[in-house]
């Protein structure tokens, strides 16, 4: 039994020699390597992120992202695990990361049913294409465009987005919170303006449209809303 034993002993011992040591792991120095911790919350090209929290980045307009990533990193937007991420980045990498993220192509769900009523649909679409004078409100598609798919280089679509996501979006313009700064933009001003009924309605209403175009259009606001809106329509240090 010893013999054996000390047989078997010889063969383990001889199969170490054997197996050379393994190398090192080498990871590529690439852009796309480096945004790997950005995809385990907000997801890749292929699928939004885990909840409302954490919306999909991929395809939406490179300025928009560079507005973002700049509040998250100096403050205007306060998140956490963000502001670590990006504080010691400069502007000239968060246009990189921008840039990299806008050029993926995202493959946006299909429409769900519409739960609202005729009389809500209408109070949306009026919403949508027309807004409201009287009170200050824009058509959201004077921002969004025509397809509400975005204008570029700042504004993002309003399409493909869930329902909790836009919820959690406009309780953070109408009544601030933890990832809202404290310095007002134009949306928050606009979401104070309209009544909780339109916020739900629209919120319900817009994943229930089909995406007609496959990025943002480069489409020209009106003088006024580029105005309204500078804080985001004027990002120094953005190129396309």
């Amino acid at each position: 039994m010893k013999f054996i034993i000390s047989i078997l002993l010889w063969g383990v011992v001889s199969l170490a020699w054997a197996v050379e040591p393994a190398s090192p792991l080498e990871i590529p120095d690439t852009l796309e390597q480096r945004v790997k911790p950005c995809i385990i919350c907000h997801g890749d090209a292929d699928r939004a992120g885990r909840d409302a929290y954490y919306p999909r980045i991929a395809g939406k307009p490179a300025g928009y992202l560079f507005n973002q990533l700049r509040n998250f990193r100096d403050g205007e937007r306060y998140y956490q695990a963000m502001a670590i991420l990006l504080e010691d980045l400069s502007d000239e990498y968060l246009l990189e990361i921008a840039h990299y993220f806008s050029d993926l192509q995202y493959p946006y769900p299909d429409p769900v049913a519409n739960t609202l009523s005729a009389e809500e649909t209408k109070m949306v679409e009026t919403l949508i294409y027309s807004g409201d004078a009287n009170r200050g409100i824009p058509a959201c598609d004077a921002c969004h465009g025509k397809a509400l798919t975005g204008t570029k280089p700042f504004v993002p679509s309003l399409l493909g987005l869930p329902h909790a996501y836009l919820v959690a979006q406009f309780g953070g313009w109408r009544n601030g919170g933890i990832m809202r700064g404290q310095t007002p933009d134009c949306m928050s001003e606009i979401a104070k303006k309209m009544t909780q009924e339109e916020v739900n309605a629209l919120a319900l209403w817009l994943p229930t449209q089909p995406v007609t175009s496959d990025s943002a259009e480069a489409e020209e606001l009106a003088p006024e809303l580029a105005q309204r809106c500078q804080s985001i329509f004027s990002a120094e240090g953005f190129v396309q």
